[in-house]
């Protein structure tokens, strides 16, 4: 079991959410505003009068087998439309309640 967390433009939530479902990837928790300037470059996401989006965040626990098509289509994604902003992140889940 592996954890992703997913920070992205507001605009990308429900074509996540449907990708999640479409690969059986039922659980998450989603953050729909948060604020944020990603490392290398696209625009910050502060919900200012200068900077007017917000970013998302969600985080699923997704079953090994199914990590690698997960980051694969987001990553398509993120290539399509580079400065929306959208990144992924991965952690072993080594125990839950």
């Amino acid at each position: 079991m592996q954890a992703i967390l997913i920070t992205f433009d507001q605009a990308y939530y429900d074509k996540i959410v449907e990708m999640l479902e479409r690969m059986n990837c039922r659980g998450f928790t989603a953050w729909k505003e948060v604020q944020g300037r990603g490392s290398v470059n696209g625009e910050p996401h502060f919900g200012s009068h200068a900077w007017p989006s917000l970013a998302s965040a969600i985080i699923t626990m997704v079953e090994d087998s199914r990590v690698d098509a997960v980051l694969d289509r987001l990553h398509a994604w993120d290539i399509e439309t580079p400065r929306l902003g959208l990144r992924a992140f991965v952690w072993p889940i080594t125990r839950t309640i």
